[in-house]
């Protein structure tokens, strides 16, 4: 760690206004060049203590960074999490302001809602199945409260809630033990059109150890998988740009579609 505790608050500070007022802020590894993996954790905790202070909760968490390729480009030797936030949540179906959003990308994952408490520094694949209630098909707008790409993408992206936007879920539940989750396929549209498909099994070979990943680094922060929470996989698509007016649609195999628009 090199920073300190009060440029931790600092940066989060940057990040939390400029969620709200829409003016995106500089870079954490453009402003403190020296910041490393553990500052950007502590920033994102920090940033979870001035949303919860202002009224908000912990809905749950992403894990990003789940293909090798993606972890390449990102100089990353394992996946990354963030906090996922009740406000982060629109509907199916939706219409999103364009405005709304930075330098948004769109992904397909499948969420998983916890039914039972799921904590680490062991937790494996047994143990999420029994811990999870039913998996959803999701959409992640990946997005950024920073203005522009910094020298160091990943500290930025940990500090940032892992570049979670926004998170859309499909209505169309689904127990563990009655699909298998690894076969899941889909496809990812924008205006009708297919640009890009893939396979679950790209999720560190198995979605449910991408969960089984995230419960033990929690466990790191003293934190767990609670009943309720919302816990994206990681998506098994490359990230696709959008514009205003587009519809995203993303199909499911065995899960159905959701769907979101951009307003023009």
């Amino acid at each position: 760690m090199q920073l300190s505790p009060d440029q931790h608050r600092e940066a989060a500070r940057a990040i939390v206004d400029a969620e709200g007022t829409r003016r995106w802020t500089e870079p954490v590894s453009a402003r403190w060049p020296d910041a490393d993996v553990e500052d950007a954790y502590g920033i994102a905790v920090a940033v979870r203590d001035l949303k919860v202070a202002a009224g908000h909760r912990v809905a749950g968490h992403k894990v990003g960074l789940t293909s090798k390729a993606m972890r390449t480009m990102f100089e990353a030797t394992e996946p990354d999490y963030g906090f996922l936030y009740d406000d982060c949540f629109v509907p199916e179906g939706s219409v999103v302001p364009r405005e709304r959003l930075n330098r948004p990308l769109v992904e397909q994952e499948v969420a998983f809602v916890m039914g039972r408490h799921l904590s680490g520094p062991s937790a494996n694949a047994a143990d999420v199945i029994r811990a999870t209630d039913f998996v959803l098909p999701a959409l992640e707008i990946v997005d950024s409260r920073f203005r522009e790409r910094g020298p160091a993408m990943l500290i930025d992206s940990i500090s940032d809630a892992a570049s979670c936007g926004l998170v859309v879920l499909g209505g169309n539940p689904a127990r563990l033990t009655d699909i298998d989750v690894r076969r899941i396929s889909g496809s990812l549209l924008v205006n009708g059109e297919i640009m890009e498909t893939g396979s679950a099994a790209a999720v560190l070979g198995n979605p449910v150890n991408a969960v089984a990943w995230l419960a033990n680094k929690l466990h790191e922060f003293g934190v767990a998988m609670e009943p309720g929470d919302v816990i994206l996989s990681g998506s098994f698509v490359r990230a696709v740009a959008f514009d205003a007016g587009d519809t995203i649609l993303a199909l499911f195999d065995q899960l159905g579609e959701v769907t979101l628009t951009i307003s023009p």
